[in-house]
Parts: C-alpha cells; sequence; structure tokens
C-alpha cells in the first residue's frame, strides 16, 4: 500500500509541476512534500507507520499539490455556494491539523510512554497548533523577503484575520481527528 500511495503522490506532484499559477508559490507549497517525503521513504523499513496514517499522508499531498498547482486562492473546486473566498484554503487548514495529529499522535504513542487519554490528546493538539502557528511564520517571513511575490502564497483573500482562521481550523482538525480516527488507529497501531 505505501508504495502505491507513493507513486500516486510523486504523479500528482508532476502533475501539479505542469504549468502551475506561479512557480514561485508552486515550490513554496510542495516543498513539505519534497521534505517528507524522501524521510518517509528513508525511514519505513525502521519505522513504518500505520496504514490509516500512511493514506492521510498522501491525501494530504494531494491537497497540498492541488494548491500548489493553481494556488489556494484560485482552486476550481473551492469556488461553489455563496462564499466571499475560495473556501478550499480553510479546508487545507483543517487537514493541516487533521493529518498531522494522527501522525504526531502515532509517533508519540510509539516512541514515549504516553497512552491514550487525556495528555496524549493535549499534546497532539498542542504540537498541531504549534506546527501551524510555525508554517504563518514560514509564510510571514515569505512575505518580508518576497514582498508583492508572496501573495500568493499568503492567500489571505483580502481577509485580516486569515491567520487566526488558518491556526483555528487546524486546531479544530486536530482535534477532530483525534475525536473520530484514535480507535481506529489504537487497533492499527496494535496490529503492528
Amino acid at each position: 500500500m505505501p508504495r502505491i500511495l507513493l507513486a500516486v503522490v510523486v504523479a500528482a506532484v508532476a502533475l501539479s509541476a505542469v504549468r502551475p499559477y506561479s512557480w514561485f508559490t508552486w515550490l513554496l507549497e510542495v516543498a513539505p512534500i519534497l521534505i517528507g517525503v524522501p524521510v518517509l521513504v528513508l525511514t519505513h523499513r525502521r519505522f513504518p507507520l500505520t496504514t490509516l496514517v500512511y493514506v492521510l499522508l498522501a491525501f494530504h499531498c494531494l491537497v497540498l499539490a492541488l494548491g500548489a498547482h493553481y494556488t489556494y486562492a484560485r482552486v476550481p473546486i473551492g469556488f461553489w455556494g455563496d462564499f466571499d473566498r475560495n473556501w478550499f484554503d480553510r479546508f487545507a487548514h483543517f487537514v493541516q491539523g487533521f493529518v498531522p495529529a494522527m501522525l504526531v499522535r502515532e509517533i508519540l504513542v510509539r516512541r514515549t510512554p504516553l497512552r491514550a487519554g487525556g495528555w496524549l490528546f493535549t499534546l497532539v493538539t498542542s504540537v498541531c497548533l504549534a506546527v501551524s502557528a510555525c508554517y504563518e511564520l514560514v509564510e510571514w517571513l515569505g512575505a518580508v523577503l518576497a514582498g508583492g511575490a508572496a501573495t500568493d502564497f499568503l492567500g489571505t483573500q483580502g481577509d485580516p484575520w486569515d491567520t487566526q482562521w488558518d491556526m483555528f481550523l487546524a486546531l479544530c482538525g486536530a482535534v477532530v481527528a483525534q475525536l473520530i480516527l484514535s480507535r481506529r488507529h489504537d487497533r492499527e497501531l496494535s496490529d503492528l
């Protein structure tokens, strides 16, 4: 299964690189894939992950690749309903909390004495919120260094509260993922 998922992700990134809206934005948006996938490939024998986490990570890569190709404010599927903005950016930030929550949970359960319960839930949520805040700082740094060229990377779409919404949605994603997937994750962890 991981090899199939890897092939899908590589194909998606390759497709996203075909005439993207902005090469600069594309590179910034796929950077987590270009860093994370090799790490997963290099560690898959020593530290294989559950199927659930591999599937979620592949899904997250697809979201990133789609956003990278169009920029998040221009993803065609985000233009429906009566919204003031393209909703795909908000969805992507929810995913930014949802998927890493399960990866962080797996690492903590397997590498620390933590077990299911309040402390694990709190630490996973806190790590995801910290990652989201760091990502927002990277966006800010990109804006400072690149000026107007970073507008598509920022993707605020005119919302002065975009940064706060992004972090809030990542927080919601982390909480929801743990609430709905923890039991299944625990079963897969016990089979590992």
